[in-house]
């Protein structure tokens, strides 16, 4: 009965520990969060209270175009088509001058996806000389297609998406570079 009584206890305490651990920030992880909350506290830092530093996040957050910062902004409630908020775990710490590690540990805690967010790696470079097409992957050939904002109506196997991009690659590469 008594080394029940120690085990109900030793796992009392483990489920306490348990949580705290998981909430600690890895290596490269929630980059979007510290790089945007050392934003709203370098930019509201002489803010000394809630409503106007959660004022504030909002404003911020309006001005962002980056789709990662955008969905950041959506989980902390710093949107204006946010369901829910998160605005009072973010300013609190900040009005205390908590460090920007422990705000995304805090905000992890309460909604996991916040550091799920990342930023998005910017496209290699393509070598329009030799590039083949066929070993593209019909994504990649999409994507070309997109940041020319060219539409490929009817577009279904991948032969249709390299026949519209050999037809307007001369708009948009140098023959230079071809």
């Amino acid at each position: 009965m008594r080394s029940l009584a120690i085990l109900l206890v030793c796992l009392g305490i483990l489920l306490c520990v348990l949580p705290s651990i998981e909430a600690r920030l890895r290596e490269g992880e929630c980059e979007v969060c510290l790089k945007d909350v050392q934003e709203f506290i370098d930019q509201l830092k002489n803010e000394k209270s809630e409503e106007k530093i959660e004022s504030g996040i909002k404003k911020i957050c309006k001005k962002y175009t980056n789709k990662a910062d955008k969905r950041f902004c959506y989980y902390i409630g710093g949107s204006e088509d946010a369901a829910t908020s998160l605005l009072r775990t973010l300013s609190v710490p900040m009005k205390n001058h908590m460090p920007v590690e422990k705000i995304c540990e805090k905000l992890k805690k309460a909604d996991g996806q916040i550091c799920q967010v990342k930023y998005e790696k910017p496209p290699k470079p393509i070598d329009w000389a030799t590039v083949d097409f066929n070993k593209m992957r019909v994504k990649e050939l999409r994507d070309i297609l997109t940041n020319w904002q060219e539409k490929c109506d009817g577009c279904t196997e991948k032969g249709d998406y390299i026949r519209k991009i050999k037809e307007v690659l001369p708009k948009y590469i140098n023959k230079k570079e071809l």
